[in-house]
């Protein structure tokens, strides 16, 4: 459980310094003139920018790191700690960006440390991780159903395009972690036949597009906090409806409180979650070279 709980929030730390990174190289795409849209053909742009690589590269990181906490962990306290990402991203767009913390953020940022501590406590262990094929097959097409909202929301008008493709892009940051969990227990030489691969697979390509086009919007603020509505609270409840998870005994309201003050927390941090403003980029770029 401990092992567990130091890699839920090595996760964190992982996605908090790669939001950074993704956003400055998302945005010297947007600056070159490239990117409008939802086009495929972005993801081969940004990763022309070494920001970005560093940062889908920190992803993996932490989705390794996610893969070891959701082995014991319910979803909902794992999604919590993702969710705490948002707190290292303010802390390190201090020196990169030159942005200053306010009483309000470090209040936020210890609202976050008190919600995962309150998780922590009260976490009890994953439900059985062995589920139906229909389950299975229903993540799998549930990364169509993302695609086709994220297509849907491209073509809306600011701010409600950017603020949408966050929205998505959290449902697609939840559905990894859900695939990740349902597939700990297949073994390594049945990974291509169960469709939760596929969907893990499949979704982290979607995932990323529709991320990187939702960082060039210009509305990232509200990008974050839609982001973390969708990565937490939905995965939270597939996860105790479907998946068995539970607090430990007695320590539903705790498990609970924990939960709604960590994202309230992320949320109120989402500013932080944009690596940069406009007014910051050229300080920005300057601090990455």
């Amino acid at each position: 459980m401990v092992l567990s709980l130091v890699a839920a929030v090595a996760a964190a730390f992982f996605y908090g310094v790669a939001t950074v990174l993704q956003a400055l190289g998302s945005r010297r795409v947007r600056q070159a003139g490239d990117g409008e849209g939802l086009d495929p053909r972005l993801l081969i742009r940004v990763f022309r920018q070494w920001p970005f690589v560093a940062g889908t590269l920190l992803d993996l990181a932490g989705f390794a790191a996610q893969l070891i906490a959701l082995a014991e962990l319910p979803v909902f306290a794992v999604e919590a700690a993702q969710a705490a990402n948002l707190a290292v991203t303010a802390v390190v767009a201090v020196p990169l960006l030159g942005v200053a913390l306010g009483r309000r953020e470090w209040g936020a940022i210890a609202a976050v440390c008190l919600g995962l501590l309150l998780l922590g406590l009260s976490a009890g262990h994953e439900g059985p991780s062995k589920t139906s094929g229909e389950f299975r097959y229903s993540l799998l097409a549930s990364v169509a159903v993302i695609a086709v909202f994220g297509i849907w929301a491209a073509k809306r008008s600011e701010p409600w395009r950017s603020r949408l493709l966050g929205l998505a892009a959290g449902f697609g940051f939840g559905l990894i972690a859900l695939a990740g969990r349902v597939i700990t227990d297949v073994a390594v030489r049945d990974l291509w036949k169960n469709p939760a691969t596929w969907c893990l697979l499949l979704s982290a390509a979607v995932t990323l597009l529709l991320y990187a086009t939702a960082l060039q919007g210009g509305a990232v603020t509200a990008v974050a906090a839609t982001l973390v509505v969708g990565e937490t609270v939905l995965p939270a409840g597939i996860g105790i409806l479907f998946l068995g998870d539970h607090s430990r005994p007695g320590f539903v309201v705790v498990a609970a409180a924990g939960f709604l003050i960590a994202v309230a927390g992320a949320i109120a941090l989402a500013k932080f979650g944009e690596g940069g403003d406009p007014d910051l980029e050229p300080a920005a770029a300057g601090a990455t070279g």
